[in-house]
Formats: C-alpha cells, sequence, structure tokens
C-alpha cells in the first residue's frame, strides 16, 4: 500500500492525502502492515485506508520523541518554540480550505463549520506560540545569604490522544500548549478521522519543527491507545473523550510508570432559560447548544430548562427554529447538520431516541432518520421527561435533547446540578442578579450568560465532577505540561 493519495473532494478542493504513519518528520508504513478503513459518514462509502498504527509503532514513536526532546529540542530557546507554533499557525490559514473539507469527509461537518474549526485551530496554535517564552519561575526570598527560585521544566514525552468529534481543533488543543512548555508529542487521532490530523502532520514539517518532536499516529483505542496510556517511556498521557474511556486511561497511568494525566471527558450540560431571556435570542443559543456540530460536543447543552411562563412559547418557537435547520451533505453551503460520525454512533443514539420513547417521553419534534443514506438523524426533541429517565443522566453525544419546566432560581440550580458530570452550562435572562446566582451555583467547569458554545483559545475549559481532570486553553492549560523544580542555593558557607 502506498503512503499517500490524491482525492478529489464534491467541492472541487483537490488534494494529496497522507496515508502513513508520522514518525520523525516521515510518512512510514505500520510495522505489521496492517490497514484500516476510513467511511464517509454521509455516503457510508470508503474514502481509503490508512495504516494502522500497533503497540510496535507506538514504541518507534516513543523512541523518536525521546531522542529529540533529549537532543535537539532541549536547545531549542522558548522563543524559536513559539516561532515554529506561529508558522505552523500560518499555514494552517494558509491551507483552510482544504484542512475544512476534510473534516467534512471523514467526520461529517459543514464544510462552512469546518472552516470555523479551522481558524480556532490556528488561533490556539498561534496563542500558545505567543506563551513559550513566558512560562518563568519565582525568586523566593526566605533568609540572608539564601538564594531560592523555582522554574517550569517540561515534563518530557507526551501521549495525547483525540477524539472523532472536532479532529483538527482537538489537535491543536493538545499540541499547542505541549510544544509551547518544551515538551515532545506521540498524539494518536481518532479511528473515526484519522485524515486531517495526516494532513496536519505534513505542515509541521514544513513549519520547521525539528524531526521526532511532534509524531502522528491513526490507530484504535484497544491498541494504539492502549499501548500509549501504559507505556513506561511516556511521562504524560492527556486524552478527550468519554468518560468510561477516561477511567480506562487513568488506570493504565496509574498501573505502568504513574504518568501525570490530564482528562476532558463528557457532560449533560443544563441550558436554562428564565421568563425575562429574550426568547428569540436564547432560542437561537439554544438551538446552536444542542444541535452545533450534530450534537456531538462534550458541552452540548441537552438538557434544556425553561421557566415555565415562558415554556409553551418557547417550545413552539424553538420546533419552528428547528425546522430552519438544514441537514444534508456537508458540502452544500447551506447545510448547518451533517450526518453522524459511524454507523455506530447512528444506532446508539437512535437506542437513545428509543429508550425515550419507552419511558414515556413525547417527542416533540424529530426522532426519526434522515433520508435513506449516510448517517443523517432529525433533531430531535423530547418533552414529558422525567430526571430519572435514561436520557436525562447519559450523554448520547447526538442531535437529541429534553425540555423540562422549572419555577424559581432554586429549582434551576437544583436540576441543573442533577448530574455526574459538570463540564459546561448556560443562563439566559437580562437579569445580572439572576445569571450571577446561576454561575456560582452551578457545579460547572464553564457557565455561559446569554450565549452558548463561547469557546476561546484564552478561556480555561475543563469539567468538574465525572467531567474530567485539568483543563484545556488558556494560561492554565500550561501547568498541565509542565513539572516545578524548586532550586535552593547556600551562600553562608558551612552549616558548623
Amino acid at each position: 500500500m502506498t503512503l499517500s493519495i490524491n482525492l478529489e473532494l464534491p467541492n472541487g478542493v483537490g488534494y494529496d492525502q497522507p496515508l502513513g504513519l508520522f514518525i520523525n518528520n516521515e510518512f512510514v508504513k505500520g510495522v505489521e502492515g496492517k490497514t484500516f478503513e476510513v467511511i464517509n459518514p454521509s455516503t457510508e462509502k470508503v474514502i481509503c485506508s490508512v495504516h494502522e498504527a500497533t503497540e510496535k509503532d507506538v514504541d518507534i514513536a516513543v523512541h523518536a520523541a525521546r531522542k529529540a526532546f533529549e537532543g535537539e529540542w532541549h536547545k531549542v530557546t522558548p522563543a524559536k518554540r513559539g516561532q515554529f507554533l506561529c508558522k505552523l499557525a500560518d499555514l494552517f490559514e494558509e491551507n483552510l480550505l482544504t484542512l475544512a473539507s476534510v473534516e467534512a469527509l471523514d467526520n461529517g461537518k459543514s464544510v462552512s463549520m469546518a472552516k470555523g474549526d479551522v481558524g480556532a485551530a490556528a488561533a490556539c496554535l498561534r496563542y500558545y506560540g505567543g506563551w513559550a517564552d513566558k512560562v518563568h519561575g519565582k525568586v523566593i526570598d526566605t533568609e540572608h545569604g539564601k538564594f531560592n527560585y523555582t522554574k517550569q521544566e517540561p515534563i518530557g514525552v507526551c501521549g495525547q490522544i483525540i477524539p472523532w468529534n472536532f479532529p483538527i481543533l482537538m489537535w491543536a488543543w493538545k499540541i499547542g500548549p505541549a510544544i509551547a512548555t518544551g515538551n515532545v508529542v506521540v498524539l494518536k487521532t481518532a479511528e473515526q478521522t484519522p485524515l486531517s490530523g495526516l494532513v496536519a502532520a505534513g505542515l509541521t514539517a514544513k513549519a520547521g519543527f525539528p524531526p521526532g518532536v511532534i509524531n502522528i499516529l491513526s490507530g484504535f483505542g484497544k491498541t494504539a491507545g492502549a499501548a500509549i496510556s501504559s507505556h513506561m517511556n511516556i511521562d504524560k498521557v492527556a486524552f478527550t473523550g468519554s468518560t468510561v474511556t477516561g477511567r480506562t486511561i487513568m488506570k493504565a497511568a496509574a498501573n505502568s510508570n504513574l504518568k501525570k494525566v490530564t482528562l476532558e471527558l463528557g457532560g449533560k450540560s443544563p441550558n436554562i432559560v428564565f421568563d425575562d431571556a429574550d426568547i428569540d435570542e436564547a432560542i437561537s443559543w439554544v438551538n446552536f447548544g444542542i444541535f452545533y456540530n450534530h450534537g456531538q460536543c462534550c458541552c452540548a447543552g441537552s438538557r434544556i430548562y425553561v421557566q415555565e411562563g415562558i415554556y409553551d412559547t418557547f417550545v413552539e418557537k424553538f420546533k419552528k427554529r428547528i425546522r430552519e435547520n438544514v441537514v444534508g451533505d456537508p458540502f452544500e453551503n447551506e447545510t448547518f447538520q451533517g450526518p453522524q460520525v459511524s454507523q455506530l454512533q447512528f444506532d446508539r443514539i437512535m437506542e437513545y431516541i428509543d429508550h425515550g420513547k419507552k419511558e414515556g417521553a413525547k417527542i416533540e419534534i424529530g426522532g426519526k432518520r434522515h433520508g435513506n443514506v449516510g448517517y443523517f438523524i432529525e433533531p430531535t426533541i423530547f418533552s414529558n421527561v422525567d430526571e430519572s429517565m435514561k436520557i436525562m443522566q447519559e450523554e448520547i453525544f447526538g442531535p437529541v435533547a429534553s425540555i423540562a419546566k422549572f419555577k424559581t432560581v432554586g429549582d434551576a440550580i437544583t436540576l441543573g446540578n442533577k448530574t455526574t458530570f459538570g463540564l459546561a452550562s448556560a443562563v439566559h435572562t437580562k437579569n445580572l442578579e439572576t445569571a450571577l446566582t446561576i454561575a456560582n451555583s452551578l457545579k460547572a467547569g464553564t457557565v455561559w450568560v446569554n450565549t452558548y458554545n463561547a469557546l476561546h483559545a484564552a478561556l480555561p475549559f475543563g469539567g468538574f465532577k465525572e467531567s474530567g481532570i485539568g483543563r484545556e486553553l488558556g494560561k492554565a492549560a500550561l501547568a498541565n505540561y509542565t513539572q516545578l523544580k524548586t532550586v535552593s542555593v547556600n551562600m553562608n558557607g558551612a552549616l558548623f
């Protein structure tokens, strides 16, 4: 099997798609010669096959990363690291349409939405490029004749495992802070969506990164992902994905070399609308909060709580707004919602819809497959829900939400916190006191007020409770990739 293939996409974009594993700045075949198919979720047809990383390939990538970390990369100045990241950001922007089109091809998100992802990925890389020479220690005065200081040092070889819902964006979220702080990376993409990560890998060499600093592997969680999590020569693992898998990774890290762990996991986020909210604006944000990215967002606002005074009006207007969402071909300009990423994900979502029906919830809109080809599901809203229902407690990860009434501020807080997750949340109101009371009371890593999915490279993002450990983005993410060293110098001579 070759190491690349030329692809022509429905929007006229033609490009060279790498197929190999990216190790030491080269695309190579897997040691065992295994490959796996990548499926177009819009057509259910095979796009191409890529080389599969096994445990042996992880070993090779880790060895290359370790050699780089202890060799050439160790000598690169912080300012130069920042220049590499900024150059990579420039290349992302120069190749924006190509990267966005690749995202649409194997993930299914609309090209228009994918362009936003690529732009945000470039912004993230450039943000951390700016941080690279600003990670400082401190001088600590304790007594005369003692000179004490701290320094932030890189952890070393970082294993990173990213999900399929935002392939290129998560690639940047992981690599940006790791590289800015002087680490090296072995990153595994999701088996459903490896293509854009491989295209981006080729851009790292063009940006000037030395061999071994960034290594990108295509493979499966149970093999390559498990090998990364338990590898004795990987110093830290970062994962974005389900809470169930996060637990497995944490156990593997503990049972191996007790490597550092950061986890950005699932959510069941409340989106709370008060009587005094601008109802049309709130509906716009609630719609975006659940149906953006086909509902395949860890922070999706899947539990919608509306104060009883406007509940009936809200439901009718919300259904009207949902009917305006264009579901279809991701390469069409007007498309808002594409297909779910895979047959497996499609089946899981439809099972949750069936559970909701059986438990007595009412489908206000949607609830069925959209079309006959591709993994498309109608935007779906349940009412008449109970907090004990499966659809109210478990992360569905699709275009499915539940809507319920509440009476008071206290009720909203109680309902909002009635989950084992705590990734994100939102409140819609014109009353500042209400907004701040809710924001200060919800047990979630992010609270949006009169908006939703308002992410930015400078704003920390991560979860409370079972939604994760550590933070992505912002200055806070730098702490995930550094370890603090204290140096104490005695200038007072002998003790005795």
